[in-house]
């Protein structure tokens, strides 16, 4: 058979896996709605929907260019808290008190140690021996550490103590979501810089650092986030449920998550189809034969790695605004990295179909297994008391909680076994 006849045949056959796999999930997707109702059914299929925004990010990290982000929390904690300091109503309180001039003082001193220490660091271009140019480096940061702490302390105290914390800037919520995007590009692009140049086990290393490093700044910071106090209630881009009631105001907030979904795919797919994605996978099957042909290598690497944590942290801010609660204790890696991943390698990495199935599918699978080993822990617990007089555990509502982690287990080894590129793997395309 000819090698175009076999791409059509595969074609074929990759649509009709496509069609199969996915009428399967609305099948599931209904059920969720007949067991457990619309509002819950919504409310479920919005925050899929936020995860899956989330692992197009990490797909394109992952799929594209092999890049090993597992410090994919962080990146959502820095969405959310910078589209929560964009959109939430402003403190009159804060701006009543001494509380911005002292910020302002102690954020000329955080830029003008930054300044210094980065002409330092550049001192080798001068002249200056670079050994003695990274320790000059390392004595300046330490100095600039504590400059920047004794100035910023007198003014979170004075916030606290007035004011509570600043509060917000009360722009609408889409401008927050923007905000979320930024500043998770600009972390990653700190964070590339450093380690992008160096072995993949560092991205890994450095993005688990980072990500502790952004969930305890957040905690902490009782000024700028009223750390374990929590910030809430977040605006919604949409009418709330006050207003409208919980079906319509999740049907309305769903539709708007589903637009920014449908946006990020279809530009992802136009990127991955273009000579640039062209361009990365390349680097990730043979980086020495792509940079033997000119290529930087470090340079796009960064490029997909800002793209995908700008995509993650618009996830985060997503999420976080439909549960218009953000409390930094609420990230965690089993939720917001773990899951993620399992997402992207269920689905198959390097398709972006795959990474929405598998987002849609783990989460259904992570929210109804409580509720479903709940039914079967009192299934058993009234047949092995009728039956036998068994007598249940006191702690089997706590125990079918933690179901969820076997079945997410038991799913992930099941799908490693029997198809380990994901239910839905990268098309490989061939030329003829």
């Amino acid at each position: 058979m000819p090698r175009s006849d076999l791409a059509l045949t595969s074609s074929a056959a990759a649509r009709r896996r496509d069609l199969l796999v996915f009428g399967g999930l609305a099948l599931l997707v209904l059920a969720v709605y007949l067991l457990q109702g619309a509002a819950y059914g919504t409310r479920m299929l919005v925050e899929a929907a936020a995860y899956a925004i989330i692992a197009i990010g990490l797909n394109v990290q992952w799929g594209y260019a092999g890049l090993f982000n597992v410090g994919i929390m962080g990146f959502i904690a820095a969405g959310a808290f910078a589209s929560m300091f964009v959109s939430f109503p402003v403190n009159d309180a804060f701006w009543n008190s001494d509380g911005p001039a002292l910020l302002g003082q102690a954020l000329l001193w955080l830029l003008g140690s930054i300044a210094v220490v980065a002409l330092i660091a550049r001192s080798h271009r001068f002249g200056v021996p670079k050994g003695l140019a990274r320790t000059l480096t390392i004595i300046a940061a330490a100095i600039a550490y504590m400059v920047i702490v004794a100035a910023f302390d007198p003014a979170t105290t004075q916030i606290e103590k007035e004011a509570g914390f600043i509060g917000g800037l009360g722009l609408p919520v889409v401008l927050g979501w923007a905000a979320a995007g930024l500043l998770a590009g600009l972390i990653a692009w700190f964070v590339g810089r450093i380690c992008l140049g160096l072995r993949s086990d560092y991205l890994a290393i450095a993005t688990i650092g980072i990500a502790q490093i952004i969930k305890t700044f957040l905690k902490n910071a009782d000024w700028l986030t009223r750390g374990t106090l929590t910030v809430s209630p977040l605006p919604w881009p949409v009418p709330t449920a006050n207003e409208l009631g919980f079906l319509w105001a999740r049907g309305l907030y769903l539709s708007v998550t589903a637009l920014v979904l449908l946006l990020v795919y279809l530009a992802m797919e136009r990127a991955y189809r273009a000579p640039w994605g062209r361009m990365m996978r390349a680097i990730r099957d043979n980086e020495q034969a792509a940079a033997s042909m000119g290529k930087d290598v470090n340079r796009r690497r960064l490029e997909i790695f800002i793209v995908g944590c700008v995509l993650i942290g618009i996830g985060g801010a997503i999420l976080v605004h439909f549960t218009s609660i953000f409390d930094p204790s609420g990230f965690i890696d089993l939720n917001h990295s773990f899951l993620i991943w399992v997402m992207v390698i269920l689905g198959g990495a390097g398709n972006n179909r795959g990474a929405v199935f598998g987002a849609i599918f783990v989460y259904i699978v992570w929210t109804m297994s409580e509720p479903a080993a709940l039914a079967l822990f009192h299934l058993a617990r009234d047949w092995g008391q009728d039956l036998f007089g068994w007598t249940a555990p006191a702690d089997l509502d706590g125990r079918a909680l933690q179901m969820r982690v076997f079945v997410i287990g038991l799913t992930i080894t099941l799908v490693l076994r029997y198809a380990p590129q994901g239910v839905l793997p990268e098309r490989i395309r061939h030329d003829d």
